[in-house]
């Protein structure tokens, strides 16, 4: 990969010039004199994915309660039917994934299922770096089973509070952990952990290992076959662009098809029965089991729509792409910010770093309202991160230069001062 950067406008413009996904800009709703850096938060809306909601919502205008049955009954089937476009994307089978529930409702689900403690292997790992949700649901379910979180809620603390040390998560492994969850990409510092790695640690203690993959889908090229995980959880609004609240997905390894589902519910029933609507249970044997409720249609629409983006271009063009726009973007930060406070705070190494760039600086919060104003829109993390987020499907090296113009001029002029410190519902 040629990393070979200028700081001259000319030098973005040929590099857009050369970009083999940048024809893919017009497939998004790309809002004039706004650049979006913040698709690790909410994807942009596409043109694939409002197509696939509209037909949707076409269908039920015509067919009523027919729609289940339209299309040999594809609908029926959604969750199955996305499937077939999502597994690629993480390396797997398409029956061993399941669009369904939000990210919480379904680390609840997998932690349900297989988070069986015993007097001496009770306990379950987590990092201290991790997206709150995660820890919420874990301390919920161990308080299901009647533990206290304080004890049974194994935490192994970072040492810098921006990195978690994966040699301590190893060592942290211990016989009484039945159970870990552990994000693939840290949200803050966009840190990647070796999934294969700690994994296979787990693997030799008999421990249960699942992974969060918000951060991580459709950013990174992921082979969790090869990984050999237990479960899997992420959402899909972040970097797969399906929408505010769309569906999540939960991958089950097909090795543990055979177990019941925590939360049980009536579409996780077989097919054949169904709707024959025994108070039994008859659980079906792959990801589908773990369904509980009717389809959403409209908040799984547009996951369709949008996967055939990512299915067209293929998961290793999209990562390629998105570390050399980020390598750019650091390249920028280092030649042009550096001496106004600025500082890139995650890890250099391709291997180790996610989709966006964590950009470090003293008024962070302050400065991330000052490029709302000036069209840019990033996030903001506590206590001092702004994240940038050049995403590979929609986001030129143009935009990248000028973001970085526009974050020196925020400083070179102090424009921040203007703002105040009291944070928004959300930032």
């Amino acid at each position: 990969m040629d990393t070979s950067f200028n700081t001259t406008k000319e030098f973005a413009k040929a590099l857009d010039t050369a970009d083999v996904l940048h024809y893919l800009r017009d497939r998004f709703y790309i809002q004039p004199n706004e650049i979006y850096m913040d698709g690790n938060s909410l994807g942009l809306a596409s043109k694939d994915a409002e197509e696939a909601l509209l037909n949707v919502l076409e269908v039920w205008k015509k067919e009523g309660i027919k729609i289940w049955n339209t299309d040999d009954s594809k609908y029926y089937h959604y969750s199955k039917h996305i499937a077939s476009y999502m597994a690629p994307l993480i390396g797997v089978e398409a029956d061993e994934v399941v669009i369904v529930g939000s990210t919480t409702s379904n680390i609840h689900q997998a932690i349900s299922t297989f988070y069986k403690p015993t007097k001496d292997k009770y306990k379950i790992l987590v990092d201290d770096l991790n997206f709150p949700t995660d820890r919420y649901a874990v301390d919920s379910q161990v308080k299901l089973k009647g533990l206290n979180p304080e004890d049974a809620v194994k935490v192994v603390e970072s040492i810098d509070g921006s990195y978690i040390d994966e040699n301590a998560l190893i060592d942290a492994m211990t016989d009484d952990v039945a159970l870990i969850l552990l994000p693939t990409v840290l949200y803050r510092s966009a840190q990647v952990l070796d999934m294969k790695k700690i994994t296979m640690a787990a693997k030799e203690r008999n421990i249960i290992i699942g992974w969060d993959l918000c951060h991580a889908i459709g950013a990174l090229d992921m082979d969790l076959t090869r990984v050999d995980a237990d479960f899997a959880v992420w959402c899909t609004y972040k970097y797969l662009s399906a929408g505010p609240g769309s569906t999540a997905a939960l991958y089950i390894n097909k090795k543990h098809f055979s177990k019941i589902p925590g939360l049980a519910g009536w579409f996780g029933n077989k097919d054949e029965t169904q709707f024959q609507l025994k108070h039994e249970f008859e659980h079906q044997q792959n990801a589908s089991g773990w369904q509980i409720g009717t389809p959403n249609l409209f908040s799984m629409a547009p996951i369709e729509g949008v996967l055939k983006i990512f299915n067209e271009v293929g998961m290793h063009a999209i990562r390629t792409k998105s570390l050399h726009i980020t390598s750019y973007l650091m390249y920028l930060i280092d030649e042009k910010l550096t001496k106004y406070g600025y500082a890139v705070g995650n890890l250099r190494e391709d291997y180790l770093r996610g989709g966006h760039v964590c950009l470090v600086h003293d008024e962070a919060y302050r400065i991330s309202l000052a490029l709302k104003d000036k069209g840019v829109i990033p996030d903001f993390r506590e206590p001092n991160v702004i994240r940038l987020a050049p995403t590979a499907l929609y986001t030129s090296y143009e935009e990248v230069l000028t973001v970085v113009d526009i974050l020196e001029e925020i400083a070179q002029n102090q424009l921040y001062e203007q703002y105040s410190n009291k944070r928004g519902l959300v930032v």
